[in-house]
């Protein structure tokens, strides 16, 4: 039977007065093989987006566009991240009528602990968990990410409190002058009105994982009882020492929102770095990339204040970018970043001596092997982590999902999840086109693979190229026990694409300007659909701005959806987006029953649906019908057992219940 129902054509002009799709009722979930599952038995798919991006750093001026040497770091405060509570409602709402579901909400460890350990910062606490409470009143699925990009703020990155580093022995005053991180702050000439230098290149933060103060303290976080088992603090291994000061971080802020049941887990550490471990200790290893070759002994021997020269790889022609490269001296300044009581661990543990002013290699495998054998990275390091992750969270709700993610380098080289990941985990493997974020640029018709240099010369060779990673990525998840839904926990685009040509636009009055970023996110929205696949965009930035040297105000990267600089029309619902039709797209977000297939076609405005349904389960399937894409609502047409259909178009949403099992297909066609 094929039904077609027609609903009376109305533009919308006003905005909601209740919260969007507040009638949807935001149960638990819990996973069921490859899927998320609600409490009715619904199939659950989640569409949302990470808030924010500058949620890395502190409020109000904590931006790295802002020079500071961080002497202020244990009084800081994150409260207003990722925006004032007075301005939630209008953030989330707008969140919500594009059309998501969900939110990654970011946290730091140094927002929670930043004073010193064991002092939390109970306003911040308070403050996270009403945002928390918020997007439930919004009909958005949280789960909580605690978030670092290399370690450290003053690393370069963002995570882990200043204290951390004092508490191992580490001075990061020192870590500039020693070129022992590349830090936006300390290398960026603020009074330059250039926002593209070269003592600061785009996208070279990755730079710090490769540098001492950054591989110093995550060798230590993931391996100190194994490399340095006499190295305590406060009486505990500096192992158990930093982990457990996270983790009872961790509990701090679960213990504040695991009432609310539209919190459904924990994203536990993003991309975490792995130090030295997996490497020799004093020869190249892994894929050659762009910049200084800086091996563990090198690392270690600029840490101790001794200029090292090393190799440095010119961005190249082929695929691993081992085009030769000059040399450079770091360090020259010849400073210490060990305090002057402090003793290099790994030199007292005897991985290495210090003779005649150099490091001399005593333990070439010291970051390769483990407890006599051969490190496996998987089951040694990540294993025990997502053990007590699980345990530690469950503590507070034992039915959260602990979302779960490796390191990006295994990521991009197929390394497997821990044989024995716990239950209800999640495979929260992260996504880019790494040509496009590192290139700043989008042409799909000569789109080169930037690790295998694969080209593409169409957008269907480049969405087949973008399926098939996504494809491998989700083909982890079959490791875990029983299976596990795949979310890609991050994906998107830079907005700033031709040294920012659509922002020069945009001022010059035009508004069509983000059409080649419109093209690339929905040449990845079609394969994650193609592959039913969760997802939650990188990211919303309420602090974003039009401006090179800002950007989502964390080491000039720009990816955020909003920009309170288009912003400017205060009766357009959907002011401040940037490529909104390529981002604000229909979906199956609740299925009565299992999900066959979803396919849509902005250019005609189709999207269709197919679903085997299955009458036990006594709850509608819920379809995304976002304004953006039809702004008049939905001519509705479907063919199976279905009993009645609804659309709603307030909510931008259509509801669909079926009278028996079996296929049912639904076409929504823009009016």
């Amino acid at each position: 039977m094929i039904v077609a129902w027609k609903h009376a054509a109305r533009k919308r002009t006003d905005v909601p007065t209740l919260p969007f799709w507040s009638y949807m009722s935001l149960n638990r979930l819990h996973t069921q093989s490859d899927r998320f599952v609600d409490t009715y038995g619904r199939e659950i798919l989640l569409r949302g987006v990470n808030l924010g991006g500058d949620s890395k750093v502190p409020y109000p001026n904590g931006g790295t566009h802002h020079h500071t040497d961080f002497s202020d770091h244990r009084e800081v405060s994150f409260v207003g991240r990722p925006f004032p509570l007075q301005d939630a409602d209008a953030h989330l709402a707008r969140i919500r009528r594009w059309g998501f579901n969900c939110l990654r909400l970011i946290t730091t460890w140094e927002a929670i602990e930043h004073a010193g350990p064991g002092q939390y910062d109970d306003d911040y606490l308070t403050y996270f968990a009403e945002v928390c409470r918020k997007a439930g009143e919004h009909g958005l699925y949280v789960f909580i990410d605690f978030h670092q990009d290399a370690w450290s703020r003053m690393s370069g990155g963002d995570g882990a409190p200043g204290w951390a580093f004092e508490a191992v022995g580490l001075d990061y005053r020192a870590f500039d002058a020693a070129d022992a991180a590349h830090v936006m702050q300390h290398r960026f000439r603020f009074a330059d009105g250039n926002p593209r230098q070269p003592g600061y290149p785009q996208m070279s933060w990755p730079l710090n994982y490769r540098l001492p103060a950054n591989a110093i303290m995550w060798t230590l976080f993931w391996a100190g009882r194994a490399l340095t088992p006499d190295f305590r603090i406060q009486g505990q291994n500096v192992q158990d020492y930093l982990q457990g000061r996270f983790f009872d971080a961790v509990d701090q802020v679960a213990r504040r929102v695991c009432a609310l049941p539209h919190v459904i887990g924990v994203d536990i550490l993003n991309e975490p770095g792995l130090g030295w471990l997996g490497q020799p200790l004093s020869a190249p290893d892994g894929p050659r990339l762009p910049g200084p070759v800086v091996t563990p002994l090198a690392a270690l021997s600029i840490a101790r204040g001794i200029p090292t020269e090393v190799p440095v790889v010119a961005f190249g022609t082929t695929p691993d970018h081992s085009q030769s490269g000059s040399s450079h001296l770091l360090n020259a300044a010849g400073r210490s970043i060990w305090f002057p009581d402090a003793a290099c661990p790994f030199e007292r543990a005897g991985i290495y001596r210090l003779q005649d002013g150099a490091l001399v290699p005593l333990a070439e495998d010291a970051f390769k092997t483990m407890s006599g054998r051969a490190l496996d990275l998987s089951e040694d390091v990540f294993s025990p982590f997502f053990a007590e992750a699980a345990a530690r969270v469950r503590r507070h709700r034992e039915d959260w999902l602990l979302m779960a993610q490796m390191d990006p380098t295994g990521a991009l080289a197929g390394r497997a999840f821990p044989t024995g990941m716990p239950a209800q985990s999640v495979n929260a493997s992260h996504w880019y086109d790494l040509a496009l974020l590192f290139g700043k640029t989008f042409d799909p018709n000569a789109s080169v693979d930037f690790l295998t240099g694969e080209r593409a010369d169409s957008t269907a060779a480049l969405r087949e190229r973008y399926t098939r990673q996504l494809a491998m990525l989700k083909a982890a998840a079959k490791g875990f026990p029983g299976g596990a839904p795949t979310l890609i926990g991050e994906f998107g685009i830079p907005y700033d694409l031709d040294n920012g040509q659509a922002y020069v636009e945009w001022a010059a009055g035009k508004r069509d300007v983000f059409g080649a970023h419109t093209q690339a996110l929905e040449l990845m929205y079609e394969s994650l659909d193609a592959l039913l696949l969760s997802a939650t965009q990188w990211n919303y930035t309420a602090g974003n701005r039009n401006d090179l040297r800002i950007g989502d105000q964390w080491n000039q990267e720009d990816f955020s959806i909003y920009s309170a600089d288009q912003a400017d029309d205060p009766s357009d619902p959907y002011a401040g987006g940037r490529a909104v039709a390529g981002f604000a797209r229909p979906y199956a977000a609740a299925v009565q029953g299992r999900l066959v297939s979803m396919q849509f076609d902005r250019r005609s405005g189709t999207f269709h649906v197919e679903l085997a349904a299955d009458a036990m389960v006594q709850a509608p399937t819920e379809l995304v019908l976002p304004a953006a894409q039809f702004p008049h609502g939905a001519t509705i047409s479907v063919d199976g057992p279905v009993l009645r259909y609804e659309e709603d178009m307030a909510t931008g949403s259509a509801r669909v219940w079926a009278s028996a099992s079996g296929t049912v297909r639904i076409e929504c066609r823009r009016k």
